[in-house]
């Protein structure tokens, strides 16, 4: 049996990490232990590990429930530039390479395969799956499976009657970043999670600075651009509430000479592909989209989230905003939005299109709670107290009194849009506030640090490109600041920088130690 101890080895050996995030230990252990597990976690909290490592230590094939298709690849990718054996299975592969894929797992090839929803309904995945020796399932973004939740899924209803089907049911580990108390009870029954551990990790992101700004559409425009354009060496996303809305900026960025891709359903699948391979890849600078767009994507380097317009709930909001600064680097999250932003949600809510099994009944509770949802999104961008303890206190976190206040968000910090704009701001002052810890980034950075650190993301796009994946799977943000800082010169130097593990040290070592001397 595993110990958590071999669990520790692993993390450093595969991710270059001495010690676990908060919560991940606690949802590892429980797996080890053979008992399911509930994890909820904050985007960038490392919800993946907490399945991977298990991965490497239980032997056979991990099943990885996952909703977005167009993310396996980078996915799997990302695991084997860490040195572990992953696959997945989808529709992206033809008949033929899908038979190859099961028969190589069969004979031992992988410890991870990521599928779709959908993919447990196909007779001849179950038949695969009866056969092959699978220790544990994990369903990721398990909000899905709630009608409480805002990215319900059909599909996943059905994971409970494939995890009872297998000769041995295995281990279940459902992990998602949002889940009000009733979307957790409703994940737990209807996946059948048995006696599970819950791990509920604070929702407190204190590398995000939060800000909510009441704009014209017109000035949000302008607003977007000149944001942007000050931003030039920064990755970051812009989600709007119609496809047309998502057009317009990707136009307005466009013609001010930003590198822009713009998302959303009214493109193909080839359209959108294109746009998150260039965005993931930072060939692009900003993803303009809707809410299509994010679920799944493992960029960690972004460093800013625009909403322009109201999302129709604080989980929706927080969810997106929290694709900045997953690597823990400060990053910042705007909301700005106007009047006609609320009518447009209620019209939005009025005609929300409901299973048709739905009762009457049923349909007006939930018509009800979204309305209510939307209530407390309005509160929060009308907000004239703290948005992070607005935010915490909405999931059910104690915020302690603060007379400073949070020290991260637009109303504690009396800013105006127009702060923002400009320079970027010094890294000696960003967000720190009343929090408890200085961010890593935070320490004192010089011009000097700052030009080899745009080296190293220089090399680091040149290594990608050459290997085929995004630059932030060779390295994070996080760890090319920690490199910059420690400035390691020999192989075992390098190995002691937090987020660089022995495959990636063989791999990329010594062209990031050549740029690091100088040489």
């Amino acid at each position: 049996m595993p110990t958590m101890e071999d669990a520790r080895q692993a993390l450093s050996r595969y991710f270059g990490y001495e010690s676990f995030r908060p919560g991940q230990a606690e949802v590892i252990s429980s797996i080890l232990d053979g008992r399911d597990s509930l994890a909820v976690m904050p985007t960038g909290a490392g919800k993946s590990v907490c399945y991977q490592i298990p991965a490497t230590l239980l032997g056979g094939l991990t099943l990885v429930v996952s909703p977005l298709i167009s993310l396996m690849g980078d996915q799997v990718r990302s695991l084997k530039e860490a040195g572990l054996r992953g696959s997945y299975l989808n529709s992206t592969l033809n008949p033929r390479q899908q038979e190859i894929v099961m028969q190589r797992a069969l004979d031992g090839w992988y410890d991870v395969m990521y599928v779709a929803p959908e993919r447990l309904r196909d007779g001849r995945f179950l038949d695969f799956a009866s056969r092959a020796s699978v220790p544990l399932v994990a369903v990721d973004e398990a909000h899905c499976v709630s009608q409480w939740g805002q990215d319900f899924r059909p599909a996943y209803r059905g994971i409970a009657g494939f995890v009872d089907a297998l000769p041995k049911r295995p281990v279940v580990a459902a992990l998602t970043a949002t889940a009000t108390a009733r979307v957790r009870a409703d994940i737990v029954s209807l996946l059948g999670l048995r006696d599970p551990t819950v791990q509920v990790n604070g929702f407190d992101r204190p590398n995000l600075t939060l800000s909510s700004f009441e704009l014209t559409p017109k000035a949000r425009e302008r607003w977007v651009v000149s944001y942007a354009l000050s931003h030039r060496d920064q990755s970051g996303i812009v989600y709007a509430t119609t496809r047309k809305k998502v057009d317009a900026l990707a136009d307005a960025l466009r013609d001010a000479g930003v590198r822009a891709v713009a998302y959303h359903a009214g493109y193909d699948n080839q359209s959108r592909s294109a746009a998150q391979e260039a965005f993931v890849r930072d060939d692009a600078q900003v993803m303009v989209a809707t809410n299509a767009f994010g679920m799944g994507i493992d960029k960690s380097d972004v460093r800013y989230v625009v909403n322009v317009g109201l999302p129709l709930s604080l989980e929706e909001y927080y969810q997106e905003a929290g694709r900045a600064g997953r690597d823990g680097e400060p990053a910042e999250c705007f909301l700005l939005w106007s009047r006609g932003d609320i009518r447009t949600c209620h019209f939005l809510i009025d005609n929300t299109e409901f299973p048709p099994e739905t009762t009457r009944a049923d349909r007006e509770r939930l018509l009800a709670s979204r309305n209510a949802l939307l209530s407390k999104m309005i509160g929060y961008a009308m907000s004239d107290t703290c948005l992070r303890r607005r935010v915490l206190t909405y999931f059910g976190q104690a915020v302690p009194p603060s007379d400073g206040g949070c020290g991260g968000c637009s109303v504690c910090r009396h800013l105006s849009p127009d702060d923002y704009l400009g320079a970027v701001r010094s890294r000696t002052t960003f967000g720190r506030g009343a929090r408890e810890r200085e961010l890593p980034s935070e320490a004192e950075v010089t011009d000097e640090d700052e030009r080899l650190f745009q080296r190293l993301r220089a090399l680091r796009k040149s290594l990608a490109d050459e290997a085929g994946v995004p630059p932030y799977v060779v390295f994070s943000d996080a760890t090319l600041r920690a490199m910059v800082r420690r400035r390691p010169t020999t192989r075992d130097e390098l190995l002691q920088v937090s987020g660089v593990g022995k495959t990636k040290l063989r791999r990329y070592g010594d062209e990031f130690l050549s740029e690091l001397r100088g040489e």
